[in-house]
């Protein structure tokens, strides 16, 4: 017989391609009676590998391979060496030890233990010495036979009779000296050997993909002659026969497997949970029981919950009844089931965030359905008002742990675990590991890249990949045998591109072959995003801790399915950036607005009609749960009147019910029958016009016509999802009988049961959409009632997302804000409103500034700033003074450039060209100022007011102004779009003389109409016939979602880009999503094409005054067409070099099929005359080939020669 000791799986993450279940079945399959784990450092694996150990009868042994300190030719040297479990204190010992190397090493390279941590916790564990690897198997291989003995006997010390020798062939030249001079040392000490295998991957021909993972965690090149190869294709997992004709010469190295085996008997408790005793207060000087105190305060909550649902006591007295018989209902399960603890721990560090200003979500998930859990406020809705089921969320018939989500304010939620540290102690309380895997995708371009093939062929083929989210997609071959309810996509299948080309070519073929071997496998270790663990003591005494190289936090090495296997309870903390917005404005709102110091969102009313008059319109961006853009359309078709329609409309805004919501706006109008599907489920299907949209809908109509428990129900529910055929079955005869008692035929019955199943496979959860939407209206109520407070907090939260401020900025210019500029004066970190109706853009979010820059320049200007002109208060008075009083150890000239972009000091002087060719000037002024201050404080010389005043201001750099498109550009990469105008503006004049209608009044009609504006977002798509350019076309006075088509893309793709000014033409037509227009562009100019296009001619005025210019015709003025001036000098007498000018700016020739095209203006001389009888005015047209090319700088030419304003574009 032999067990296999070594075995790296695919949790070791840097190699090992072992999968647990294919490995323990081989070892089933072999007869082996025992099988251990020994990935490096970690038992990541652990608890699954135990638990399919057992499913499997084959012994599970844990283990890992560590690495050792303080063993090797010197303290540098690591060495490794493996550890197995005997039994709990072993187990506790490793777990302990685990801990240590990854917490108490962090900044080191590798999870390192040191001998003085072995003395200390050895026992229940069995060393094997590491062969190769280990101290004593280096020094062997050194010839080193003195350390050897040496490093073997400090081993052997300190796991007395539980040290074994280590003999390994793996087909390593080295494999037979270290095997003799092993053996040699063993019978010299008197010390046991044992064969081992380290174990990397399952079989032979898995060895490419091994060594590729391999590659992939070294970024390697699989094929790199100088790679350092440190595996063999030798250690696939071998078959006791095997590892017996291996080492038949050395048989006590193979019954000595056995024996370790036998004396590692771990036996581990599993899925009990373990509570944390809940500190019990005193009341009124009594200490109570932790059953009678959660009673206690479950009555004494509800009391105070019904005082403010209902304040006149008449009204409550009659509705108490209700309430304390679910209450009481409640309190019994929760007792019997034994999770008094757990209510009272979540309650307590709830509770403990809402008096700390730590804003806590409404509810989440199912606990929402709980009267407890909103008597203790660890919810904030009324599960009776909205019908919510507490067997939803705990159900008395199936003991399972409660598992309360709680949303804590983004910005405070770490506040919140560090009070859970400091009340049960830092080593009781972590977070959880998670195990990121390699998609399919993902699998593809790692391999490729370890293949050295090139990324363009590699992308093209994880492009073909089918991305569906939410959706499972594999690049496996579907089996043969697949069964029916099979939710895998299988990507040869979805793709049939990628089946063909896997067929016809080689480097597909190869790259898909590996990838598969690689795709689903553990890829790196991250954190849960809210799971916290708080353990009835050391969480070492459960788990051990893993910590990331250069992080501060630990997480559990169990996931979250081990660690509640193992008795953990999971609390999850989540954060949810809704809720950090409606604090930052409900501070806001109480600053600001007098008599709204008490404001407070669980106070609003729900039936606000400018609230539901905004859902109605779909102007909901922003507004949580609904910003998307389907969710606006579904909202101005359905026109939600009253909470209960939100909640229904974001239930079913989602795949699979999403189908039934024309049916549910239709019924809500009155366009459709409400039906039932029977009479007595009516009352309970009326909120939802008859359509089962929620689970708890699916549970009562089993309650109702089944006559199914609410608890009975819910594993129906639960069973439903499933889709076990014969469980169904059993159900479906439970709900016949149950159905018969009310009258209701079999038939009749099956019907009604197929729609719940149907139902339950996509129903939604009500008290989690109930709660989510109630935080959806808060959101809107503010977005209504306080505009500005809202967009500011909005802005302040997404600061960090160019593309979500753009929008809350556009979408608040819509609502009628404006926006002043950032201002180094007067501004600070966030956004401000500045009144009701103006908000000052934040100077963090100019990109650059950094929180600490912008703490550094508002500590200066009000006097709180560092060195000698700390003190020194009030706004800055130039940009050398700024650079002289702000913390120059916290801001840097980058810094100062983005402000000066972003127009953060035109307060202080308005030419931004100026102060940036001043800042390296103004820094060395900073620099001198300070040196000069410090000097005058080192010698006390003068107060404080003659502190640098010796160093003189220079003046700024003269620069030349920049103009509207250059001020904007560098507007642009500071805040990531336009703040102080429009490019649109400095056109719009001679725009709007030919393209008239602005986008704000496009008009909804087939006929083609001609739109002007500045291309942004533009983006090209596949599209069924061809690609597609989808942009957004943008005059200022709105914005229209547009569409070209390949030919027009490649026909102008000078033009198509972010930034350029267009003037197209095309067909609107309506976009439900957005509920605005779309456009399909059919035609493009730019601006001089346009003049060509649209313009008569250009008329220069020669003669008279400039004023006979334009009269009765449709012209530009020449100051709006360009911004190039038009020069003062000019004598109104001289008239242009018209020869000169046609000769310098010739119009374009195009050759068509009709012959040759001039594009070009013509050019009308109109002469006036001054007679006796007054003056006489004529108009001379040039000839047909007298065009000119309008460029901007041809008209410049002839406004330059020219009297002002007399040379204009006429248009049509």
């Amino acid at each position: 017989m032999f067990v296999h000791l070594r075995l790296h799986t695919e949790f070791s993450v840097i190699d090992g391609t072992n999968r647990i279940d294919e490995i323990v079945t081989s070892a089933a399959t072999d007869q082996q009676p025992a099988l251990a784990i020994t990935d490096l450092s970690n038992l990541f694996g652990a608890i699954k590998f135990y638990k399919e150990g057992r499913k499997r009868g084959v012994k599970p042994i844990i283990g890992a391979e560590i690495w050792l300190e303080g063993l090797g030719k010197d303290a540098a040297q690591l060495s490794r060496v493996v550890l197995l479990v005997q039994n709990t204190a072993g187990y506790l010992n490793l777990s302990e030890l685990l801990a240590r190397a990854w917490t108490q090493n962090a900044n080191k390279a590798q999870a390192t233990i040191s001998m003085a941590w072995l003395q200390a916790l050895n026992e229940g564990l069995i060393c094997l010495s590491g062969a190769q690897a280990g101290p004593v198997g280096q020094a062997l291989l050194q010839g080193d036979e003195a350390r050897a003995f040496d490093a073997a006997m400090q081993l052997a010390q300190v796991f007395t009779h539980r040290f074994y020798l280590e003999l390994q062939r793996v087909g390593r030249p080295e494999d037979e000296p270290q095997v003799a001079a092993a053996v040699q040392l063993a019978q010299r000490m008197n010390l046991p050997v044992v064969a081992t295998h380290p174990i990397q991957f399952a079989a032979p021909q898995d060895f490419e993909a091994h060594e590729a993972r391999v590659c992939i965690a070294e970024g390697e090149i699989l094929a790199n002659p100088r790679r350092v190869r440190r595996f063999t294709r030798e250690q696939h997992f071998k078959t006791a026969a095997q590892m017996a004709e291996l080492f038949a010469d050395v048989p006590s190295s193979l019954a000595n497997t056995v024996a370790i085996a036998q004396r590692c008997n771990l036996s581990l408790v599993l899925g009990k949970p373990q509570l944390p005793d809940f500190p019990i207060p005193q009341v009124d000087g009594v200490v109570m029981e932790a059953d009678d105190y959660f009673r206690y305060a479950s009555q004494e909550g509800l009391k105070e919950r019904m005082a403010h649902l209902y304040p006149d006591p008449a009204k409550r007295a009659a509705e108490m009844p209700r309430y304390q018989e679910r209450l009481e209902f409640e309190l019994g399960t929760i007792l019997k089931m034994g999770f008094p603890g757990y209510f009272l721990i979540v309650g307590d560090f709830i509770n403990w965030a809402k008096s700390h200003g730590c804003p806590v979500g409404p509810g989440r998930g199912s606990g929402a359905g709980s009267l407890v859990a909103y008597a203790l406020k660890i919810t904030d809705l009324d599960p009776l008002q909205y019908n919510l089921l507490f067997e939803r969320f705990l159900n008395p018939e199936r003991v399972s742990m409660p598992d309360f989500d709680i949303d804590f304010c983004q910005g405070n939620r770490d506040r919140v675990i560090d009070y859970v540290k400091d009340k049960y102690g830092k080593d009781a309380v972590s977070q959880i590991a998670t195990f990121g895997t390699m998609a399919a995708r993902a699998a593809i371009r790692d391999v490729g890249r370890v293949l050295d093939m090139s990324y363009t062929f590699c992308d093209g083929i994880s492009k073909l990949i089918p991305n569906k989210p939410g959706v499972a997609v594999t690049l496996q071959k579907p089996p043969p045998d697949r069964k029916k309810d099979d939710k895998l996509v299988y990507a040869s299948e979805a793709e049939p591109i990628l089946a063909e080309r896997e067929a016809k070519e080689e480097d597909v073929r190869t790259l898909l072959e590996l990838a598969r071997k690689l795709e689903g496998m553990t890829r790196n270790i991250g954190m849960h995003a809210g799971g916290v663990l708080i353990a009835p003591g050391k969480l070492t005494d459960f788990c051990p801790l893993y910590q990331q190289p250069g992080s501060d936090s630990a997480v559990s090495q169990y996931d979250k399915n081990d660690v509640e296997a193992v008795g953990l309870v999971k609390f999850d903390f989540l954060g949810l950036a809704t809720l950090t917005i409606l604090e930052i404005a409900r501070k806001f709102i109480i600053q600001r607005h007098p008599g709204q110091e008490n404001f407070a969102f669980e106070n609003l009313p729900l039936d606000d009609k400018a609230t539901y008059r905004l859902f109605q319109d779909g102007k909901t961006e922003a507004v949580f749960q609904f910003e998307s853009r389907g969710m606006q359309g579904m909202l101005r078709d359905a026109k939600p009147t009253r909470l209960e329609d939100l909640i229904a409309l974001n239930a079913l805004y989602r795949p699979g019910p999403m189908d039934l919501i024309p049916s549910f706006v239709a019924r809500k109008h009155g366009r459709e029958v409400v039906e039932y599907p029977h009479p007595l489920v009516a009352n309970m299907l009326s909120e939802t016009y008859g359509i089962m949209v929620y689970q708890e809908q699916v549970m009562q109509t089993a309650q109702i016509l089944g006559g199914y428990s609410l608890g009975g129900a819910d594993m129906l529910r639960r069973a439903m999802g499933k889709k076990d055929a014969d469980e169904m079955a059993r159900h479906r005869q439970i709900f016949r009988d149950g159905a018969a008692k009310n009258a209701i035929t079999q038939d009749k019955a099956d019907d009604i049961f197929d729609l719940m199943e149907k139902f339950a496979g996509y129903g939604f959860n009500k008290s989690h959409a109930a709660a989510y939407s109630l935080l959806a209206y808060h959101t809107a109520w503010l977005k209504v009632h306080y505009t500005a407070e809202f967009f500011c907090a909005n802005m302040t939260v997404e600061m960090d997302d160019t593309d979500k401020l753009k929008v809350l900025l556009e979408d608040a210019i819509k609502m009628g804000l404006t926006f002043e500029p950032p201002d180094v004066n007067r501004g600070v970190s966030r956004f401000e409103p500045v009144s009701d109706t103006v908000i000052r853009y934040g100077l963090a979010a100019v990109k650059g500034s950094g929180a600490q820059a912008i703490e550094a320049i508002v500590a200066a200007r009000t006097g709180r700033g560092v060195g000698p002109l700390g003190d020194v208060s009030g706004p800055f008075k130039s940009l050398f003074d700024f650079c002289a009083r702000v913390d120059r150890s916290r801001i840097n000239k980058r810094t100062v450039e983005a402000l000066i972009k972003a127009g953060a000091f035109d307060a202080i002087h308005l030419n931004r060209a100026s102060l940036l060719a001043s800042v390296d000037l103004a820094f060395e002024f900073g620099a001198a100022t300070l040196a000069n201050a410090n000097q005058c404080s080192l010698f006390d010389m003068g107060g404080a007011d003659d502190v640098g005043s010796s160093t003189q201001e220079p003046e700024l750099v003269q620069a030349t102004p920049w103009g509207v498109k250059e001020c904007l550009t560098y507007e642009k990469t500071a805040v990531g779009f336009y703040l102080s105008g429009h490019l649109f503006d400095e056109v719009a004049d001679e725009v709007r003389r030919f393209a008239k209608r602005p986008v704000a009044e496009l008009l909804d009609t087939r006929e083609p109409q001609l739109l002007a504006g500045i291309v942004t977002d533009f983006r090209i798509i596949n599209g069924q016939r061809g690609k597609l350019g989808l942009f957004k076309l943008d005059d200022k006075s709105g914005v229209i979602d547009a569409r070209a088509d390949e030919a027009l893309i490649n026909a102008h793709k000078n033009l198509l880009k972010d930034d350029e000014l267009i003037i197209v033409m095309g067909k609107a037509q309506p976009d439900r999503f957005s509920g605005g227009m779309q456009l399909t562009v059919t035609q493009v100019w730019d601006l001089e094409q346009a003049r060509c296009r649209f313009g008569k001619y250009l008329r220069v005025v020669l003669g008279h005054a400039a004023h006979a210019t334009g009269a009765g015709t449709d012209v530009a003025p020449a100051s709006a067409a360009t911004t190039l001036a038009t020069p003062t000098h000019a004598t109104p007498t001289r008239a242009p070099d018209v020869a000169r000018l046609l000769k310098d700016y010739p119009a374009q020739r195009e050759v068509t099929e009709q012959g040759d095209l001039w594009r070009g203006l013509q050019v009308r001389m109109a002469l006036t005359c001054q007679g006796e009888e007054g003056a006489a005015s004529v108009e001379l047209q040039l000839g047909e080939r007298a065009k000119f090319y309008p460029t901007n700088a041809a008209l410049a030419s002839w406004w330059a020669q020219a009297a002002p304003g007399t040379a204009d574009i006429v248009y049509e």
